[in-house]
């Protein structure tokens, strides 16, 4: 018999496990890789069966059912998971032993990036948040998209200068634990990604509000819950017409980019710094309570968010959420 081991992969957001027979022994693999083995292993998979069963389901001859079967009993591939009397004889049912099957090479495992699988809160955490970002993950586990902070220089119509830009760097480590960041430089200052006409073919991470980040103000208009318009610096309006005016306040919004509809944005932004601080808190720390009902199928998801001190040492170290509009 082959060695017991585990899969651990994800899957929708989620850490899941598997137990996998590993076969060493080449008659064993020549037995399980037999064509009507395999659909034996795959028609048992869905429900324990009788041999009679098995030959039915199949197509065929009882005899060679038997045959199989033992031959995947003897190699520890299926077993019995109860019996029954029938006709005057014993009717065996079987089951696999195992949810997955395979070959190992030797000496060619590496050592994963996300090896600390005692920290389980922050791998759920971490999966939820990779759901969200499922747009902007490619299908090699590169950050797929720009980062797009203020300019720290004077700029854009109110002349203002950007002092949120490093918070980039404490989303730029967390991005770099899910995935894998592409060749080249990721970050872009608002008024170059304009300049250069990135707005369009890019999925965008934009961060800062439309007060120090031209780009954002781009977008403010397609939120639920926006930057006031006669005031950036003044709150945050819903639909309802409802203000929010705290410092402490962000949002965490996701989209469709109005000028492609194939390209996605996620802005990250405060009513002040403080709130820009608080939304990249909550996105990096608080995955499980923001996106655990995002779906993926909304058009338009934004977050506000709260910061708070709780510990009154001056510095934001808890973050609610206040309320999520979908649409």
């Amino acid at each position: 018999m082959g060695i017991e081991k585990k899969i651990i992969y994800e899957k929708n957001g989620k850490l899941m496990e598997k137990d996998i027979l590993i076969f060493e022994n080449q008659k064993e693999i020549q037995i399980l890789s037999n064509p009507i083995a395999w659909k034996i292993i795959k028609l048992l998979a869905k429900k324990p069966l009788y041999t009679a069963q098995v030959a039915k389901e199949l197509a065929i001859y009882e005899q060679s059912a038997y045959y199989y079967i033992r031959k995947l009993v003897a190699i520890g591939a299926i077993k019995e998971s109860g019996m029954d009397f029938i006709k005057g004889g014993t009717a065996r049912l079987y089951t696999p032993t195992f949810s997955a099957f395979g070959l190992e090479m030797d000496g060619m495992e590496t050592v994963s990036v996300n090896n600390d699988f005692g920290d389980s809160k922050r791998k759920t955490e971490d999966g939820f948040t990779r759901r969200f970002l499922n747009e902007f993950i490619d299908n090699k586990n590169k950050l797929n998209g720009l980062l797009i902070v203020g300019s720290p220089n004077p700029h854009g119509i109110f002349k203002t200068s950007a002092r949120d830009g490093h918070y980039a760097i404490q989303l730029a480590f967390f991005l770099g634990n899910i995935c894998e960041l592409p060749p080249g430089f990721i970050v872009k200052l608002d008024e170059d990604a304009k300049a250069e006409k990135e707005l369009e073919d890019n999925n965008l991470i934009i961060i800062g509000g439309p007060g120090t980040n031209i780009v954002s103000s781009e977008f403010n208009r397609y939120l639920p819950i926006k930057f006031n318009d006669e005031n950036y610096w003044s709150g945050l309006v819903d639909k309802n017409g409802r203000i929010y005016h705290l410092d402490s306040l962000g949002i965490i919004a996701k989209f469709k980019n109005p000028f492609n509809p194939n390209r996605h944005i996620i802005l990250i932004a405060g009513v002040r710094s403080i709130g820009t601080k608080s939304a990249v808190i909550a996105f990096t720390n608080y995955g499980e309570k923001l996106f655990r009902n995002y779906s993926g199928k909304e058009n338009t998801w934004e977050a506000l968010v709260q910061g708070y001190d709780m510990d009154s040492d001056g510095k934001i170290d808890y973050v609610d959420v206040e309320k999520i509009e979908k649409s």
